[in-house]
């Protein structure tokens, strides 16, 4: 297992769709646990394969609290097949926007089907925070950011501030 660099927003590659996968072989899991140590060393709760720069639909998941044992979900191909018309609010953050917090308006429940780390296709249902982390990885895959469900306003203080801290930390 490696830990893998982290793209910053903002990134083309971010807003990249990326490919389905084709079938679950060594290297996907590899990615898989890559993506875990990744995202457990960041800290984070969620981590979609293109913000480590790899443009397959892979996402690996854990909203377990830090004293309970770790419930990692490592996904290929998630696809959402319902999603309650109750919704929830969260304060989303990315590992890809570092320090940069908003309330996001999501469906509050999904079930998905997904392909696990052995090729088996599973189905999920999640709900609040789960369901929530789901959604927001989910978007990774087809090139949408959190901040792409606030207003262009806040969207746009937050890129300006990325772009800032890019720039001078190119310049080191």
């Amino acid at each position: 297992m490696a830990i893998r660099p982290i793209i910053i927003a903002p990134d083309p590659v971010l807003k990249t769709k990326a490919k389905p996968v084709e079938t679950i072989d060594g290297s996907i899991a590899t990615l898989m646990d890559d993506m875990l140590e990744t995202m457990y060393k960041a800290p984070g709760i969620g981590l979609a394969a293109p913000q480590i720069g790899v443009l397959k639909r892979v996402i690996v998941v854990d909203v377990a609290e830090k004293e309970e044992k770790p419930q990692p979900f490592a996904m290929a191909n998630p696809e959402i097949l319902w999603q309650s018309d109750e919704k929830s609010v969260h304060n989303e953050g990315c590992l890809s926007l570092p320090d940069h917090y908003a309330d996001v308006t999501r469906p509050k429940q999904v079930r998905l089907r997904y392909l696990d780390r052995d090729g088996e296709v599973r189905e999920l249902d999640a709900d609040n925070l789960l369901a929530t982390c789901i959604q927001h990885e989910i978007d990774h895959l087809n090139g949408v950011l959190f901040i792409d469900h606030l207003s262009l306003l806040k969207r746009n203080m937050i890129l300006r501030k990325l772009q800032k801290q890019k720039r001078s930390q190119e310049t080191v």
